[in-house]
């Protein structure tokens, strides 16, 4: 049966019905994946300072120098290997989250301070940690036992840092910034 120009203009086609749950599913799933990549990401992390505090205190407490020397070396591998993918993986996939949430990134105190502490912990470790040094100056006998136990402090101070921020990611204190994202204009 042929239809006429007229009927062909009535004719709805609809769509097949849509199933809500099933695209919720789909469009949690990719936040979902970048939440275990930054648990995962910041739990490594913190095990991986944690490992670097016992190799430091390793070190600090030798009488061996060869193996306080190797300890340094190693620590160095660790953190080009570990450290810095880790908690650039970390602050990327933080930042990424807080945006696309209602915690927004600094709406809420806790993700705020959360962000303050994950870079802290970066430029912490960039700045203040230094096992190469600690490694030739194992070799060459200038490394003093203040600035073994000064290292050891550095790496005790980001433990705490990563703590805290964990703490933070636990409890979630619903205490507002008093800053919000500006309407969008229409």
């Amino acid at each position: 049966m042929r239809m006429s120009f007229e009927e062909e203009d009535t004719v709805s086609v609809t769509a097949p019905p849509v199933d809500p749950v099933a695209t919720r599913r789909r469009s949690r799933a990719p936040r979902k994946a970048l939440l275990v990549v930054h648990i995962v990401a910041s739990v490594a992390l913190l095990g991986e300072v944690w490992g670097l505090v016992v190799l430091n205190l390793t070190a600090t407490l030798a009488d061996d120098p060869v193996l306080a020397q190797s300890a340094y070396q190693l620590m160095s591998r660790l953190v080009f290997l570990g450290g810095i993918p880790l908690s650039l993986a970390s602050l990327a996939t933080g930042i990424i989250l807080a945006v696309r949430s209602p915690w927004g990134l600094v709406r809420y105190y806790w993700v705020f301070v959360k962000l303050v502490l994950n870079i802290a912990v970066i430029c912490v470790g960039m700045f203040l940690f230094t096992p190469e040094s600690s490694a030739v100056g194992v070799a060459d006998g200038t490394l003093t036992t203040a600035r073994q136990w000064e290292q050891v402090a550095v790496l005790s101070t980001q433990v705490v840092m990563l703590l805290i921020a964990t703490t933070l990611a636990v409890f979630k204190p619903r205490k507002q910034t008093g800053l919000r994202r500006s309407a969008r204009p229409a």
